[in-house]
């Protein structure tokens, strides 16, 4: 085994999101090759889970956007130097900059070695620049690294390492079929279901995700008289009642109040991606990753999306006959058409992105950088 490191990963708050559950996953992949783990952040419901696996946590508020935050410049600064860190890993913007003007200020020699993950398509300013500070740039997807490149390019292509977000196949198993009590429960729950073909789009309730789209495309299917009934899963962020109730209005404008279920937030999201007859992806800006597009097509369950961004490298790697070019409608509905005749196969592609391979990746950089002397000039 690689000597034992130490290595501190920053983000704004430990409460939900994907950023969060990847520092967790890393977190616990490192306690589990031996090494030694810290995660700095605000706190939030996941700290107890994340000590509980053998992490330290301090609940530094690193990600309060006011001139106050940068007081933890020094206090990081101590800290690295003290605890004799290998790694810093910066995973948000803000608590980067934290990092970064704190390891900048070491001696160059006693630097941890510093690493940024790119999460997302930033907007291109000297804020978001710090994400490119990092000796090495991890990139969610490939997509990622081409905004990277195209974004900024001064930045070395040898720094940016791609690691793939990635799926717990033993959460998502291929063919997984819900148990019996389940689909009782789901049955008394939402009867209208009852011997229709379910279209679902998972996803929380913005613009962004394409909902509109959605209830054209069932409208479209319905007036061809499919039995085809859309699901929309997700809950409504806080300001975003209007945009909630706009949707409503649109439903019934359509006369899709017997086709169309708002669930809000659900807990079983595996289930209902075994129940569906397609889940569809039609977000309108491109996504880095698509964590709900790689889960259904772990399980087996075919996805209709916009060949974009994240989604669309998911698309052409396990299951290019569900992608369709950015923005045709048209071509959606004709996709999902296909699917319900039976006249477009299914995926029949093991999901190989998976959570292991993710962190084995991660844990392998740390290993093969923060064990090594030297260091390169950002």
């Amino acid at each position: 085994m690689a000597r034992r490191l130490t290595v501190v990963q920053m983000l704004p708050a430990l409460a939900s999101g994907g950023v969060e559950r990847g520092t967790l996953e890393v977190a616990r992949g490192l306690v589990g090759a031996g090494h030694r783990s810290i995660v700095i952040s605000a706190g939030g419901r996941m700290v107890e889970r994340l000590v509980a696996e053998g992490s330290e946590h301090l609940a530094w508020d690193v990600g309060r956007k006011r001139l106050t935050t940068l007081r933890w410049v020094p206090r990081l600064r101590r800290l690295l130097a003290k605890q004799r860190v290998d790694v810093l890993h910066l995973r948000s913007r803000l608590p980067a900059w934290v990092g970064y003007l704190a390891w900048r200020g070491l001696p160059p020699g006693s630097r941890p070695r510093l690493v940024t993950t790119v999460h997302g398509f930033y907007s291109v300013n000297r804020y978001s620049a710090v994400m490119t500070r990092g000796e090495r740039v991890i990139a969610v997807s490939a997509s990622v690294r081409d905004y990277l490149l195209a974004s900024y390019p001064r930045l070395d292509p040898a720094r940016i390492e791609v690691i793939h977000r990635g799926i717990d196949p033993g959460q998502f198993p291929r063919g997984y079929r819900p148990p019996a009590a389940w689909l009782d429960r789901w049955r008394q729950q939402y009867p209208q279901l009852e011997g229709q073909q379910v279209l679902t789009l998972p996803g929380r309730l913005t613009q962004l995700k394409g909902h509109t789209g959605f209830l054209e495309l069932v409208a479209a299917l319905a007036r061809e008289g499919r039995p085809v009934h859309g699901l929309i899963v997700g809950d409504t962020q806080p300001g975003k009642q209007r945009y909630a109730q706009a949707l409503r209005t649109r439903i019934a404008a359509l006369g899709l109040d017997e086709r169309v279920t708002l669930t809000g937030h659900r807990d079983d999201m595996r289930e209902i991606y075994a129940v569906s007859a397609a889940v569809l992806s039609l977000s309108t800006q491109p996504e880095s990753f698509g964590r709900t597009v790689a889960e259904a097509l772990a399980l087996g369950t075919p996805v209709i999306g916009y060949d974009c961004g994240g989604v669309g490298e998911i698309m052409r790697h396990f299951y290019p006959a569900g992608a369709v070019e950015p923005g045709d409608l048209d071509g959606c509905v004709a996709r999902v058409r296909e699917l319900l005749q039976q006249a477009l196969p299914r995926p029949d592609q093991a999901f190989d992105w998976t959570l292991e391979r993710m962190i084995g990746a991660t844990v392998a950089l740390y290993e093969r950088f923060g064990g090594t002397d030297g260091r390169l000039c950002v």
